[in-house]
């Protein structure tokens, strides 16, 4: 491959994780403002939507689950480890 492909591959890789981290996060916890919202937790008179509420809860666990996974990678870098995916949850290893 040329220098042009791996600039291109380097280019996409950080674009992709621009936008799921940069950009991702504080998009799902307005869609979870959003929803608390249309489930009419605020509204006088209205029936209220638990759908909207689950929903809403369930976004801000994904967002405090990135929180937490960024803090703890960024944490495993300080100690000289490294964060690991090869299992269903991320674990912490010595770094190779």
């Amino acid at each position: 491959m040329s220098n042009l492909g791996f600039a291109l591959d380097g280019a996409w890789r950080v674009l992709l994780a621009g936008l799921a981290l940069g950009a991702g996060l504080p998009v799902l916890f307005a869609l979870g403002i959003r929803s608390l919202a249309w489930s009419g937790a605020a509204a006088a008179g209205t029936a209220p939507r638990p759908a909207g509420k689950a929903l809403g809860f369930l976004l801000f666990a994904v967002v405090v689950a990135g929180i937490a996974l960024g803090i703890t990678f960024i944490v495993a870098t300080g100690f000289g480890k490294a964060l690991s995916f090869d299992h269903i949850y991320p674990t912490i290893v010595d770094k190779h």
